[in-house]
């Protein structure tokens, strides 16, 4: 879209993105490597980690076996017709697969990485390992491609456990994204939605973006911006190939098309050709929703192929703002049917999102409906910055205004004094004034007389919300004290698309519940919930703290928290590695927790350490 006006312009001063550092810390997959160290100090054979090309696969094995004494090997496909080419370092230059096996079996655990591109030998040599059991494996393989024969049993948990990875979700990503440099939140989700997960191509689309100075300042903030083109690495190239080496004339433009203009409803007749949507339809290249319309297959596609294009193609195909106008409308109107429904489900804003990415304005209007879409939602970094994107074109807007402090607000940041109505609530509970907080709740609107069930305060708004929904529920519940029917709302609120409120209703189920287990469950979900809202901050969330742990668990588990490793826990209470993972295990039983990745959040409110 790089015909489009109004660009907007980031400083970047006396700091340029080439001073931005780019770490690359393990995080995101605390559970599963808890869940393989487990397995193996279980006195297990060993394990299988399957997942796509990408998902953090070899540095998740890594990280399982992290100081301890191993042998690794990996597959490669350059040596894939030379027999034990992986175990070459292992193993004599000339051996028979018996003598291989007896020669390895001495090996107490050997790490094999990308099994599926091991050669036929070392396939099978794997294969008879974990049948003899005498070696424990790691075993990592990508299960979106073929298997050499001798590892397939392997790799479908017939020999060995399997945990098959999912790709990272998005606050993962933006929890390592945040590592090497805080990027601000339109910039955090460009890269989770063409990355998809693949955190081998995120790497490399935050490396291009870094050394070629596409990532710039955004004025008055630590943050950083891209926007403009993708840039077209080795590793994109090879991620596009199907699109982008695309032979057929006709099926090339019809991909372009998409990549400029998509969702597109087909006009068979005179727009597209039927035989042409069908043949990449089976190749899964794009794919038709239920109203007709026609999208790209893959989020990294549109942006490769308009990366690609040429400018003369890409000025020709390129909507200008005028006819941006329509679409942008309805997506407007999609968001705000969304908001009064109470169901604020993912709604798609494909064209909002391209013109934010390319530097564009978006009208003042849709940027504070998109704010409020996002903030129900519990997206409330992403709140902030629709109505900062709102606020660069109309400085004065009270829309964008009222919702920047709402968001900032319910992160525990107050700022705005003078704020009316709504906003006005939540400075005054950012501040800790919850009486003042419920008592500035006023109006009839019904997400401002839930402020007052989210505050605490059920029964001033409990008549006055609608009686057949989720939040006169909630508000029932809360004001009876019942756990139970607490922990209902907040599954129906979660349904809906409500995660903040979903979190808020389960930490008030915590305090609810009169069985000790009913109440960890509710604490655990609560801790699920927040974690996914953008470091929200609200009164009710300050109920799933930490439970009634020993003095050693307390102790054990805020070292924990502030990301030490067992063994650096261990080194600094003199105690055992062994003593330290029981009392971790222990603790997260205790506290609902199912991975470390939980604990600083639970640590944040001290205080309420006994609900």
């Amino acid at each position: 879209m790089r015909a489009l006006n109004h660009v907007t312009t980031y400083e970047q001063g006396a700091k340029t993105a080439k001073t931005l550092e780019l770490p690359w810390p393990f995080t995101g997959r605390e559970s599963e490597l808890e869940l393989i160290r487990r397995s193996l100090s279980a006195g297990r054979h060993g394990i299988v980690v399957t997942g796509p090309v990408g998902c953090g696969k070899t540095r998740l094995v890594t990280e399982v076996v992290r100081g301890a004494d191993c042998a690794r090997v990996t597959g490669t496909p350059e040596a894939r017709g030379l027999a034990f080419a992986a175990f070459a370092h292992l193993l004599p230059e000339a051996v028979s697969p018996h003598r291989a096996v007896q020669l390895l079996s001495g090996v107490r655990l050997l790490v094999v990485d990308d099994v599926h591109l091991l050669d036929e030998a070392s396939a099978a040599l794997v294969h008879q390992l974990a049948v003899h059991g005498h070696t424990r494996l790691v075993v990592a393989a990508a299960d979106d491609g073929p298997l050499p024969r001798a590892v397939s049993r392997l790799c479908t948990g017939e020999l060995l456990p399997r945990l098959a990875l999912e790709p990272l979700p998005r606050e993962e990503t933006a929890r390592l994204l945040a590592a090497g440099g805080a990027l601000e939140p339109f910039t955090a989700n460009r890269l989770h939605r063409v990355c998809q997960g693949d955190l081998r191509l995120l790497r490399d689309l935050l490396g291009a973006l870094r050394t070629t100075g596409a990532l710039t300042s955004v004025p008055d903030t630590d943050e950083w911006a891209w926007r403009g083109p993708l840039p077209v690495t080795a590793t994109v190239r090879e991620r596009t190939a199907p699109v982008l080496d695309r032979p057929d004339p006709g099926e090339r433009a019809t991909l372009e098309r998409l990549a400029f203009a998509e969702p597109l409803l087909p006009h068979l007749d005179d727009e597209f050709e039927l035989p042409v949507l069908e043949h990449l339809e089976s190749d899964g290249l794009i794919r038709i929703d239920d109203g007709g319309a026609v999208h790209l297959a893959h989020p990294l596609h549109g942006p490769a192929l308009r990366a690609t294009a040429g400018r003369l193609r890409a000025r020709r195909l390129t909507r200008t703002p005028e006819q941006c106008a329509p679409a942008l409308a309805a997506e407007q109107r999609d968001l705000t049917r969304a908001i009064e429904e109470a169901d604020v489900r993912s709604v798609a804003t494909p064209v909002g999102e391209w013109l934010v990415e390319e530097g564009a304005s978006v009208p003042v209007g849709y940027a504070a409906v998109r704010a409020r879409f996002s903030r129900l939602r519990g997206e409330l970094r992403d709140a902030a910055a629709w109505a900062r994107e709102g606020l660069r074109g109309e400085s004065e807007d009270a829309a964008c205004r009222s919702e920047l402090v709402l968001a900032t607000a319910q992160s525990g940041e107050p700022q705005g004094g003078g704020s009316a109505g709504e906003a006005a609530v939540w400075v005054a509970a950012a501040r800790g004034d919850i009486d003042g907080a419920v008592r500035a709740v006023v109006g009839d609107g019904v997400y401002a007389l839930y402020d007052a069930v989210r505050l605490g305060a059920p029964e001033r708004v409990a008549q006055r919300l609608p009686g057949e929904g989720v939040f006169a529920r909630h508000a029932d519940a809360l004001a009876r004290g019942d756990g139970a029917a607490l922990d209902r709302a907040a599954e129906e609120l979660e349904r809906r698309g409500f995660l903040l409120f979903a979190a808020e209703a389960h930490a008030q189920a915590v305090r609810a519940h009169r069985d000790p287990r009913a109440a960890r469950t509710s604490r655990a979900r609560a801790v699920a919930a927040a974690r996914r809202c953008q470091g929200a901050r609200t009164p009710a969330l300050s109920g799933p703290a930490l439970g009634e742990l020993t003095a050693r668990q307390r102790q054990i588990v805020t070292l924990a928290a502030a990301g030490l490793s067992n063994r650096q826990i261990a080194e600094r209470l003199t105690l055992s590695i062994r003593t330290v993972g029981n009392h971790l295990y222990s603790a997260y039983v205790r506290l609902g927790a199912s991975d470390r990745g939980a604990l600083p959040w639970l640590l944040e409110y001290p205080d309420a350490a006994s609900a």
